[in-house]
């Protein structure tokens, strides 16, 4: 993918976190947060998108696992370990 196509997705990612913040205040995207990126950083490189857009995956689909036992908690687990790999291709991290 392309780093305007990741940033575009991360956008789209954003706004389902944010749709969860609203219905539910307390859910939790802290992992996501202590990135300290979001979309609209488009200085951030296209590795740090990526590794955000997993990150909030895992964190979107522990939210939904409450709901649905069974594939959000295999995509949680999946998004966990996409995240895992990309993260060894940054720089840094917080």
């Amino acid at each position: 993918m392309h780093k305007e196509e990741l940033i575009r997705l991360h956008k789209i990612m954003a706004e389902i976190k944010d749709s969860f913040e609203e219905e539910t205040p307390e859910n939790d995207f802290s992992e996501y947060y202590a990135l300290k990126i979001d979309p609209s950083q488009v200085h951030k490189s296209k590795m740090e998108h990526k590794h955000a857009i997993f990150i909030l995956g895992q964190e979107i689909a522990e939210i939904m696992k409450d709901n649905e036992h069974s594939a959000p908690t295999r995509i949680a687990a999946r998004m966990r370990e996409l995240a895992q790999r990309t993260e060894k291709d940054i720089d840094y991290l917080p």
